[in-house]
């Protein structure tokens, strides 16, 4: 699929709007918290190519995070434009685009949201086996644009995966006492959830897929100028990420 072809940001968006008609108002009430699990909006041939430039793990843009408490799992770096693929590279302009957050707006109901043309944080993830993301609720601020963090959305590129390999996005409560909910991470794929300071997510359990396998994503983070609603906060300040492994291990 070439970089110029628009054609499938088109058909995405239609097939966006059928769904947002079909949700209505539903994602406000899910359990544990707002979130939407859309499959299948994206042509399989538009997969294939992000996966034929998804970089090999000994690849140098990727950033390593290796705490083996709470996170192991590498993460782009991009730090221009430039060094994004040409397919992926279009797949991240039509994320950040216009007509992409206005259907997010529609189907969230969080109004004039911001994309990061920065990625921070953001961009391509892979975990390889043995990885984990351990719950925690996202870093709430963007320092650079000085917004807060309101949805993230992720595309999930996972080939022909294998239920028992784990890797389960896991929904968790407010009181941390187990997952509500957990999502296979399974190809084209597109979840969105609300971020908030008690939006407690992750997948705690040591991924066990193969040693050719790993577990693929397009993440993205979408932020607003207004601050987030007063129910939403824990900490009033700025900060990163609320690892919860202690209140975990306390259970």
């Amino acid at each position: 699929m070439s970089e110029l072809d628009i054609s499938w940001q088109i058909e995405v968006l239609e097939k966006l709007d059928t769904h947002i008609r079909e949700l209505g108002s539903l994602f406000k009430t899910q359990d544990p918290f707002p979130h939407a699990v859309i499959d299948n909006i994206f042509p399989e041939q538009l997969i294939d190519s992000l996966l034929k430039e998804f970089p090999v793990a000994i690849d140098p843009m990727w950033e390593r995070s290796t705490d083996a408490n709470i996170q192991v799992k590498l993460r782009s770096n991009w730090k221009s434009e430039l060094e994004i693929q040409p397919v992926t590279r279009s797949v991240v302009h039509f994320f950040n685009s216009g007509s992409f957050m206005t259907r997010m707006s529609e189907l969230t109901s969080v109004p004039r949201l911001i994309s990061d043309p920065y990625f921070t944080g953001g961009g391509l993830n892979c975990i390889l086996p043995g990885g984990v993301l351990d719950v925690h609720a996202d870093g709430n601020w963007h320092d650079s644009m000085g917004v807060h963090r309101r949805l993230n959305t992720i595309l999930y590129l996972n080939r022909n995966w294998d239920e028992k390999w784990g890797g389960h996005f896991e929904l968790w409560d407010r009181d941390l006492t187990h997952a509500v909910k957990k999502i296979s991470p399974i190809s084209n794929r597109l979840l969105v959830f609300e971020t908030h300071d008690f939006t407690y997510h992750g997948h705690p359990t040591p991924l066990q897929c193969p040693a050719n396998e790993s577990r693929k994503s397009l993440i993205f983070y979408y932020y607003t100028s207004a601050p987030r609603p007063s129910g939403q906060v824990l900490e009033n300040d700025p900060h990163r990420a609320l690892w919860r492994r202690k209140s975990l291990k306390s259970l």
